[in-house]
């Protein structure tokens, strides 16, 4: 977790958040007029990015989608109370790319996220990210709303989920196919960027647990959050803490380390 702070000293690293902001936002707020609900959330091809970002660039990723959720909220008309929950959604939507790519084993690929070797597997492995990233920032962003009383989580989150998914798993392989080559010929992929430092040291067993145990919170905190929006169970206060410190430890755990990522290079 440390390197979500530790970036800020690399220049790079910082015109990677800008970047990412940018790309976002510009993407975004020319979609806000097809609105799925109104004040809300709309139809959003731009959900691509913070997934296939986050693998790029780590947690310039995460800091870049939700700076650019916001910027997108503020000139597409969608800016108030919600966007609190967005800017911390999106946040954590472009943190579990590089959080899970290769620490998923034994379905990981193994590979450089390219699309060129081991398609198959490669799909698997994306897939699983994308949908897992794309329930937490449903998660999130749905409990933020329910909250507020805006809208209900169980009618917010599979729509955010399914919103999210679709962009990101469709457009999200052909993206990085496209995209990484030319990234990593310039030298700005993640742990080209930031020192050896700012990234944990190799624990596989530890990453593998702790990237499964972020793919379980997010399902099951989305699933939870449905229950109890519906009245068919009950403690969502109990739901949300637990499954907030259950996210906070799989996030902590889990993580590319240079080491792995050099390997699949």
């Amino acid at each position: 977790m440390r390197e979500l702070l530790t970036m800020w000293r690399e220049t790079r690293m910082i015109m990677l958040v800008a970047v990412t902001a940018a790309v976002y936002a510009a993407v975004l707020i020319p979609f806000q007029t097809f609105q799925i609900i109104p004040g809300i959330t709309s139809i959003r091809p731009a959900n691509v990015f913070p997934v296939v970002f986050g693998i790029l660039f780590g947690p310039a990723a995460a800091w870049g989608s939700a700076i650019g959720n916001l910027i997108g909220d503020i000139f597409g008309g969608t800016f108030g109370p919600g966007s609190v929950g967005g800017f911390v959604g999106n946040f954590a939507y472009g943190l579990v790319g590089y959080k899970l790519w290769g620490n998923l084993s034994p379905l990981s690929s193994g590979t450089e996220p390219n699309f060129r070797g081991k398609i198959g597997r490669q799909l698997v492995e994306y897939g699983i990210i994308a949908i897992t990233a794309s329930a937490l920032c449903a998660v999130i962003i749905s409990w933020v709303v329910d909250v507020l009383g805006l809208v209900p989580f169980a009618v917010l989150g599979p729509t955010i989920l399914i919103n999210n998914a679709v962009a990101s798993v469709v457009l999200g392989p052909p993206l990085l196919y496209l995209t990484y080559p030319r990234i990593k010929e310039m030298g700005l992929l993640y742990p080209d960027l930031l020192r050896g430092d700012d990234l944990p040291s190799p624990r596989s067993g530890v990453n593998l647990i702790s990237a499964w145990g972020l793919v379980a919170v997010s399902l099951l905190w989305l699933g939870g959050g449905i229950l109890i929006s519906t009245g068919a169970a009950p403690g969502a206060i109990s739901v949300a803490v637990i499954g907030a410190i259950g996210f906070i430890i799989s996030v902590i755990g889990a993580g590319m380390t240079r080491e792995r990522f050099s390997r699949m290079i």
